[in-house]
């Protein structure tokens, strides 16, 4: 047999970005990290996040739920998520 093939699994991805130019965050979670990625830096004309442009990947996280990737966003943008978030920053 020969040639390439390719499972797909579903993944879910928690994701932080930071703008530096503007010192803001982003959080939010995916089940398609890149293709998300090129939506918050270059696609998307409009929302939160076209207005602090550029954008990078500062910290990620993988799980095989829905629920799960949620519940770990929403712990990230309470208080000891934005203390998680910040001890991130501090180390760019």
């Amino acid at each position: 047999m020969s040639g390439f093939f390719c499972i797909e699994m579903d993944e879910f991805v928690v994701y932080i970005l930071f703008s530096k130019e503007h010192n803001k965050v982003y959080i939010g979670y995916t089940s398609n990290l890149i293709e998300r990625f090129k939506s918050h830096n270059h696609l998307s004309k409009k929302g939160y996040t076209i207005k602090f442009r550029p954008w990078e990947v500062v910290h990620v996280e993988f799980f095989t739920t829905k629920s799960e990737a949620l519940k770990r966003e929403k712990i990230l943008k309470a208080g000891k998520g934005r203390e998680f978030i910040k001890e991130i920053i501090a180390q760019l």
